[in-house]
């Protein structure tokens, strides 16, 4: 489980399905009101608070997002609340945890990686190359390069080598192609990997 502010009220985490298979959750259970899923936001939210000091207090928005062979990306949003009501309901519910909960799932096959440097960028192209024919598309978004690749574009049999890759390298995000366009910049439109391969080998 790794956690990252976005924002003082946002945070994200990403949980691989290690992560899910270690406390007896499939990834379809994250759609379904369950113990265990319950069980799993509430350490989310521990962690956050030990490892970020967000408290989990108030209205919160919640949005799962699952992304292929990577795991489950959450992210929490608190809305504002007044201190005092909110001290009034955590004393009404004798110190039970209280969650006002929007949640919004979403599922994307695309699969997105975000590299802080551009070495690590080309690290990880020089390694996965030789498993690609074509594909990939390359942007620019919030001082990051973003690398992401269509299903379509993905060798089967070498679909989990690919993500173990990119995970080492980078970080695996859920920001959309159609954000990437209209809020980054496209480097390279196609064939991302290869033509980094070509320029910078």
């Amino acid at each position: 489980m790794k956690i990252e502010r976005l924002s003082p009220d946002k945070i994200r985490i990403f949980l691989t399905f290690d992560d899910l298979t270690e406390r007896g959750i499939q990834k379809d259970d994250m759609w379904r009101e369950i113990p265990k899923v319950h069980d799993l936001f509430s350490d989310m939210m521990d962690q956050a608070y030990s490892e970020l000091g967000f408290e989990p207090a108030g209205p919160l928005a919640v949005e799962v997002f699952a992304l292929p062979a990577q795991g489950m990306v959450v992210i929490v949003t608190r809305g504002s609340m007044d201190l005092s009501l909110q001290a009034d309901l955590l004393d009404d519910h004798d110190d039970e945890e209280v969650y006002e909960m929007e949640v919004t799932l979403e599922q994307s096959d695309i699969v997105s990686y975000a590299f802080r440097d551009f070495e690590d960028l080309l690290r990880a192209s020089k390694v996965v190359n030789p498993m690609l024919t074509d594909g990939g598309a390359l942007y620019t978004y919030r001082n990051k390069w973003i690398l992401q690749f269509e299903p379509t574009e993905l060798p089967e049999g070498k679909f989990q080598t690919l993500i173990a890759v990119l995970s080492e390298y980078g970080d695996a995000t859920n920001v959309t192609k159609a954000v990437l366009e209209e809020y980054g910049k496209a480097v390279i439109e196609a064939n991302a990997v290869q033509e980094l391969c070509r320029h910078f080998a």
